[in-house]
């Protein structure tokens, strides 16, 4: 008798079907009886067939197919309508992510599932990589921790070759032409070899980058596959990139990676995900925005003005130069400089290696005390790691902490708004995440009486790690 497959449905776009590859590693070997079929977008998972795990691959026009079979798993990575519906007609012993009932009420299963859906918007405090996101509901943490990236390939015969993509899904998200023409001549000032690289969007652009440098400079912008690109990086020294698909492609490749983490991203969610490349961030307290919130519309955005060609360049010629190995320091006075790793349970980090000695803001330690305290609840880890990051919190930041609690003990009369759509963003920044996820929480579960218990067993959680830190 035939083993039932486990179904994917990943429609988003190619950053987010790459960052699903792990996924797709994990659930083979933990299931390697049972076929994995992928129901994607065709202009993305054709792209990537050579580079892919091996999985069965289905376009929107086979559904049909998919609601003639039986799966023992079916995971929704998708937030379309139209997957939660075909996910709700699909027979499967179990289901992960939205799923659309036939009365037409969309539910959420997975409780790291749910998570992510509380993030839109609502993720400044966020710490969990979309790739760790992906798996945490049917992979074990342990399966995860043991998994070893290959380091990405550095100190190459020739160091000089260095790639610059150049494009981005949305405008925010990119450097301007300005930017991409200064760049290139400061590299070609310190002798180094830059390579325009993009798609059809890019075409236009890199054309102008390469005639306003007045230099020979070589533009291979929609020119090649996203096959061919992965084989000319086996030969680059570096990628640098904005956050985009070729971005997690360079990664996934082993390419150096030096990514330009600017506009509406945040790269604790969506940097390269294998460890040892670099993010270089603008040093504001907006960095990592769902959506630029600036008072009037700018262009470019202020994040923008911190990424200054001069300084990348420097960075560039020393990461490709020396890898650490003595030369030159590089200088990011307008920007933070992180390395891509994984914590002792395998979870997706980012170091920061400049500037060298800053003290943890009261964001970096609000932000990790928040990412401990959902994986405590969610059985990630012992209660032990939120209540020490809350201490060091306490410590660091007191009048904070104070007004914490302040908030906190007044949450729950504000769960009487809770049926109001814009209930979640009612609460102060520092609360966002409480307030986003129990505003899903209840409605995941039609503001049940169980529901309101979990929000409110959350809330004493939060208030008993609190008082620990107030006991005397």
């Amino acid at each position: 008798m035939a083993t039932k497959p486990i179904l994917i449905l990943q429609m988003q776009r190619m950053g987010d079907l790459i960052l699903s590859f792990p996924l797709f590693l994990w659930l083979q070997r933990r299931h390697p009886d049972h076929p994995l079929w992928v129901v994607g977008e065709p202009r993305f998972y054709e792209a990537l067939l050579p580079l892919s795990p091996a999985v069965t691959y289905f376009p929107w026009a086979a559904a049909d197919q998919v609601r003639r079979t039986a799966f023992t798993l079916c995971v929704n990575l998708s937030h379309e309508r139209t997957a939660a519906a075909l996910a709700g007609e699909v027979q499967a012993e179990e289901h992960i992510g939205p799923v659309q009932a036939v009365d037409g009420v969309r539910r959420i299963h997975g409780r790291w599932q749910l998570y992510r859906a509380g993030l839109v918007h609502a993720n400044r405090h966020n710490r969990f990589h979309w790739a760790d996101l992906n798996a945490l509901d049917c992979i074990p943490l342990p399966w995860i921790a043991t998994t070893r990236w290959p380091e990405p390939r550095t100190c190459l015969g020739d160091r000089r070759r260095i790639g610059l993509f150049l494009g981005a899904s949305e405008p925010g998200k990119r450097p301007n032409i300005r930017f991409w023409v200064d760049l290139t001549r400061e590299l070609l000032h310190r002798d180094l070899r830059p390579i325009l690289l993009g798609g059809p969007a890019e075409r236009s652009m890199a054309a102008t980058v390469q005639k306003q440098v007045g230099q020979h400079v070589l533009n291979l912008a929609d020119r090649l596959s996203l096959a061919q690109i992965a084989d000319l990086g086996q030969s680059l020294e570096l990628l640098v990139t904005p956050d985009t698909g070729p971005m997690h492609l360079a990664s996934w490749t082993g390419l150096q990676v030096l990514n330009l983490s600017l506009g509406p991203v945040n790269p604790w969610e969506t940097g390269p995900y294998q460890p040892g490349h670099y993010v270089l961030q603008a040093r504001i307290s907006c960095a990592g925005c769902w959506g630029c919130s600036a008072p009037e519309p700018r262009e470019p955005h202020p994040c923008h003005e911190h990424f200054l060609p001069r300084r990348v360049a420097q960075l560039v010629h020393v990461i490709a130069g020396s890898h650490g190995q003595g030369g030159s320091e590089p200088r990011t006075a307008d920007g933070n400089l992180f390395l891509s790793a994984k914590t002792a349970e395998g979870m997706y980090q980012l170091n920061r290696l400049l500037p060298k000695y800053a003290s943890p803001s009261s964001r970096d330690m609000l932000d990790e005390f928040w990412s401990l305290f959902w994986g405590s609840s969610f059985g990630l880890w012992d209660r032990g790691k939120p209540r020490s990051a809350w201490q060091k919190l306490g410590h660091a930041y007191p009048a904070l902490t104070e007004a914490f609690v302040g908030f906190l003990l007044v949450f729950h009369r504000q769960l009487r708004r809770a049926n109001d759509e814009a209930f979640w963003r009612h609460g102060p920044p520092m609360l966002r995440p409480l307030y986003s996820q129990a505003h899903l929480i209840l409605q995941n579960d039609d503001f049940s009486r169980k529901s309101e218990q979990h929000v409110l067993a959350m809330t004493e959680e939060l208030l008993h790690i609190a008082a620990q830190e107030r006991r005397p």
